[in-house]
């Protein structure tokens, strides 16, 4: 079985990817578009390196979005074939990365190809904005490369990322926002002592349970038509000398919101801080904000993507925001319109991750229907 698509996603699953590590990903990519008149550009900050490649110096800007890099494999011995050496077993391609996302990536390029061959002329420019720090701490990756955009006042009208949106078939689901997030990392202080002598202790365990239980409890906000109600979970607990005498000096808590846009991050810190400050907490907290929420309800892009599902698989996707982060939340803050369109999650960063065969050319198709409407001449 051999389909352009499908050839050049299990090119990208054989380099070894793993998270900062490109392992020549974007070269291969950059080189099939360079052959197709985009002028390459390469970014390389810290340990990431970046792709913006632009066919055009014109407006309006359509860009694919996405990233080279992939998650740790995990066990080997649990992997029923290599996960860097691309398998076919039952209609499906296994390897690392073949839904998140090199199956998106490979099917961008593949639809530029077809779409150009057939359109030399455009009413817009294209480009592709590819990461290898989607993965990993997103700190010098999509971040960075949208910074000097905007130093250029270099603007993007319409972003499609391939993040792999879809759940039960392909293009069933678009997401056309995230959610933001929030983390807290809380330290709650006490006295150190042994157990026997509670009288001479402060047990900050004892004294953040009360608190912790009002966080947990407490409804920050309803949602709304596109988002789920804004939602506080605690994942990490750290306290005690490992002794089963001593009472500890303080308690680590690690604690996430993802919101809704009808809050703001800065309500929902002020919030926090009112409750540990009711219960009358001696603390110190840290905040990391890792990233806004954003929402494209409507538009050209919205028109485009839904169309093309239509037109390639014959029924109409929802419009969804449910999910973890994406690279659009850096994007979107320029004033992009940003969609996220790609394969089905079921398996993404998971032992023996794969993609259908079937779906890599429909996705192709669908992304080069969306070039159509919004560039074609």
């Amino acid at each position: 079985m051999s389909t352009a698509v499908l050839d050049l996603t299990k090119d990208l699953i054989r380099r070894q990817s793993v998270t900062p590590e490109d392992a020549g990903c974007q070269q291969l990519m950059a080189k099939r578009l360079e052959a197709l008149g985009f002028t390459i550009e390469s970014m390389f900050f810290e340990d990431t390196l970046n792709l913006w490649a632009r066919r055009g110096q014109g407006k309006p800007l359509f860009c694919f979005a996405g990233h080279t890099d992939v998650v740790p494999t995990g066990p080997l011995e649990q992997w029923t074939s290599s996960p860097f050496e691309p398998d076919i077993r039952d209609g499906m391609l296994y390897g690392r990365g073949a839904a998140d996302m090199k199956g998106s990536l490979a099917a961008m390029v593949v639809a530029t190809e077809r779409f150009l061959a057939t359109h030399p002329e455009l009413t817009g420019d294209i480009a592709f904005l590819i990461t290898s720090d989607e993965e990993g701490p997103f700190i010098n990756g999509t971040k960075r490369v949208i910074e000097v955009l905007e130093s250029r006042n270099e603007k993007i009208t319409w972003c499609l990322v391939g993040e792999p949106s879809s759940t039960k078939n392909l293009g069933d689901v678009i997401k056309n926002g995230r959610r933001g997030s929030l983390t807290g990392y809380l330290t709650v202080k006490g006295v150190q002592g042994h157990v026997a002598y509670p009288h001479l202790v402060d047990n900050p365990i004892h004294k953040a349970a009360p608190a912790l239980a009002e966080l947990a409890q407490t409804v920050w906000d309803q949602g709304n038509a596109y988002f789920p109600a804004t939602s506080f979970q605690i994942s990490n607990i750290h306290a005690g000398t490992g002794a089963t005498n001593v009472v500890p000096g303080d308690v680590q808590l690690t604690f996430n919101f993802r919101y809704s846009t009808e809050v703001t991050a800065e309500q929902l810190q002020q919030r926090v801080l009112a409750i540990l400050d009711k219960h009358q907490l001696h603390y110190s907290i840290d905040w990391i904000l890792n990233g806004l929420p954003f929402l494209t309800d409507s538009g050209e892009l919205v028109a485009a993507a839904v169309q093309a599902v239509q037109h390639v698989k014959g029924y109409t996707p929802s419009l969804e925001t449910t999910g973890g982060t994406s690279d659009g939340r850096f994007i979107a803050p320029t004033g992009a319109q940003v969609l996220e369109l790609g394969p089905c999650n079921g398996t993404i960063h998971k032992i023996n991750e794969c993609v259908a065969v079937a779906d890599l050319e429909p996705l192709a198709d669908m992304y080069q229907h969306i070039l159509q409407q919004l560039v074609a001449k």
